[in-house]
């Protein structure tokens, strides 16, 4: 510290040459070298931006600007940083001192100079002045450590969430590009909707959850690659409900939007949906939005079970079960969407 201070740098205003020649003295002397003097108040902006001080050492009574304007600006540039500021005055009215410290002075060295008041003054207001810097340090440091533990949590957060949607795709989708492409899908629709860039990016990283549920039904069942019975319907609708029995319960956003879709993108508009035969609004935005996301990218790329449709296939679909199936403003997004051969990634980041 004691290195610090002797290279502190010192801003001195006063009109009078004789009290900055003095003040001059008085500090080399005391070991301090970096000083900037001047006796136009005019200049003072101009030199405390270019110099920073650690420490002002301000006349109260100038021609063109007071001490106290002094004070307010000096404030004003800081913005909050902890900046001795020490008046220099032989004003020493209790109205003087009151408004120089309601303006942000730190504390008065009257006129005359007494050199050992000065030094000891300054040098305890240099040690806060030190001490302030180095915890606004520290508060950096720690802030910045936040920031990095907060994307390696996020970026973990992302792959955790990436590797379960996979983990329900993987047996009839071993690339598990469905879940990423529902997602990207789902984030642009959301987009075109008018939410926030947030909740649409949350939509993004939630959607492909949506089948997390197909886990538990048996490979009998979801890879059979004809029609289902009556009996193998009813047990394939059943992923729709242990989705959202899995993510239930969550206290993280993404999580509890993963439960809301895993339960609704099976709904329909008109009401003949599953599970709980919801319709129109009453089926979550989130619900609807990734409804077409998921039918779309299923309809256009084969399984194991079933060939791919062509893009024209599958829009003619969706523009027919509009006000159906669909909720009609959301299709009339989607088709703006595939429209456009803008690439898009919201829910990635890119």
């Amino acid at each position: 510290m004691d290195e610090w201070k002797q290279n502190a740098k010192f801003l001195i205003v006063d009109d009078q040459e004789f009290n900055i020649s003095l003040l001059h003295r008085i500090l080399t002397r005391a070991g301090y070298t970096n000083l900037v003097t001047t006796t136009n108040p005019l200049q003072l902006e101009a030199l405390y931006r270019e110099h920073r001080p650690d420490i002002v050492l301000l006349d109260l009574h100038m021609p063109e600007m007071d001490g106290f304007t002094a004070i307010r600006c000096l404030r004003n540039w800081n913005e909050g940083e902890y900046l001795p500021i020490l008046v220099l005055t032989a004003d020493v009215t209790p109205e003087a001192k009151k408004r120089a410290l309601h303006e942000g002075a730190n504390d008065f060295i009257s006129k005359p100079f007494d050199r050992t008041e000065v030094v000891l003054r300054i040098q305890n207001f240099l040690a806060t002045r030190f001490y302030h810097l180095k915890l606004q340090e520290r508060n950096q440091d720690l802030e910045q450590r936040v920031r990095e533990r907060t994307r390696e949590l996020e970026l973990a957060q992302a792959e955790i969430l990436d590797v379960l949607g996979r983990t329900a795709e993987y047996r009839d989708d071993e690339t598990g590009q469905h879940t990423k492409r529902v997602g990207d899908l789902s984030a642009r629709i959301a987009l075109g909707l008018g939410l926030s860039p947030d909740e649409a990016a949350l939509i993004g990283r939630a959607a492909p959850l949506h089948d997390i549920g197909k886990i538990g039904i048996p490979d009998d069942i979801l890879l059979k690659p004809g029609r289902f019975t009556s009996e193998e319907f009813a047990r394939m609708k059943e992923h729709a409900d242990i989705g959202s029995s899995i993510l239930q319960g969550s206290v993280f956003p993404v999580l509890q939007a993963a439960g809301t879709i895993a339960l609704t993108h099976h709904e329909k508009w008109n009401g003949s949906g599953y599970p709980n035969g919801l319709s129109g609004e009453d089926i979550p935005l989130y619900g609807r939005i990734v409804a077409i996301a998921d039918f779309y990218d299923a309809l256009t790329h084969e399984r194991p079970y079933k060939r791919a449709w062509t893009k024209e296939e599958a829009i003619s679909e969706i523009i027919a079960q509009s006000g159906q199936h669909f909720d009609p403003r959301v299709v009339e997004v989607f088709l703006d969407i595939i429209g456009s051969e803008a690439p898009f990634n919201i829910a990635r980041g890119d």
